[in-house]
């Protein structure tokens, strides 16, 4: 595994690799993320290190996504663990720039997707969007992939991804992956170390209300707003849960449906999402419903 630091020298890593490559497997693969791996990242690593013949991991925490009262400053960090995790699945280049190597000056040209960013966590973290669009868009053109990699817990960030690659022609295929969870269902996430062992054991009522509600979802005439006072009350069962967000909307556009009209999976693919804090961490949740495609919820 080769370890890039600066533009240059991913460059010249792309070149002598992409000069290895030939046959089925002769494409590049990214997978973008902020570092403190788990084995939600491993998984996304394992997935390109099979469909590619050379796999890129980027590990840059990106303060354009943290808002000023957000935790960019403490955001949990472990290069060498990373590392060590990288090599064992398959990467074949890490790049670990520092905010300098990305940003030497303040950016003046970002990237906004419009109306995805305008609900869930677009709305709790005005800018989060932009700085992801940013960064993305930036990482697409230093590495070239063919594919890249994204879990879909960030279920609004995949559908924001794919709207920017769509918009911008860039020609690189979006690949979701499913939620990967802990044995008792909390997803896997980097901000899980900052929960409490109580605000930890309270965390599961996340999976377990969208268990719940995937019971509930099938029921005849349930409709968005029932569903919605359902699962919100389900969470609110947990004393330390502070909800930031409960919405059921058409996926991906992210647009609501009539809240009184019945729920019909048959016809359309729709998200449950969930943003809730415990104490000063934000944790977030999906499930996917419909019969267009796929259940992430795993």
């Amino acid at each position: 595994m080769i370890v890039c630091r600066t533009i240059a020298e991913l460059r010249a890593a792309l070149i002598e690799g992409k000069s290895q490559l030939s046959g089925s497997k002769a494409s590049v693969g990214l997978v973008p993320t902020m570092g403190y791996l788990h084995e939600g990242h491993a998984s996304l690593m394992r997935k390109s290190a099979e469909e590619n013949g050379l796999t890129i991991l980027s590990i840059f925490v990106n303060p354009l996504q943290f808002g000023p009262n957000e935790d960019f400053e403490r955001y949990p960090r472990n290069e060498e663990r990373d590392l060590a995790l990288a090599e064992q699945n398959g990467i074949d280049i890490a790049f670990l720039p520092t905010v300098d190597v990305m940003y030497p000056t303040k950016p003046l040209t970002t990237v906004l997707v419009n109306q995805l960013t305008d609900r869930l966590c677009g709305a709790s973290r005005p800018g989060h969007f932009d700085g992801v669009g940013t960064v993305v868009s930036k990482l697409f053109h230093l590495a070239q992939p063919n594919r890249a990699y994204f879990g879909m817990k960030d279920a609004q960030q995949v559908a924001v991804i794919q709207q920017m690659t769509d918009d911008l022609n860039f020609p690189v295929t979006i690949v979701p992956c499913p939620t990967l969870r802990e044995p008792d269902g909390l997803a896997l996430s980097s901000r899980n170390v900052y929960l409490t062992a109580e605000q930890r054991q309270q965390a599961i009522v996340l999976s377990q209300s969208l268990d719940q509600a995937a019971e509930w979802v099938s029921k005849p005439d349930m409709n968005a707003e029932e569903l919605v006072k359902r699962v919100t009350d389900r969470i609110q069962q947990a004393p330390l849960a502070d909800i930031d967000y409960v919405e059921w909307l058409r996926y991906p556009s992210l647009q609501p449906m009539d809240s009184s009209e019945p729920i019909r999976l048959e016809s359309e693919r729709y998200i449950l999402a969930l943003a809730v804090k415990f104490g000063s961490t934000r944790l977030i949740d999906n499930h996917l419903f419909g019969s267009s495609g796929g259940d992430y919820h795993v």
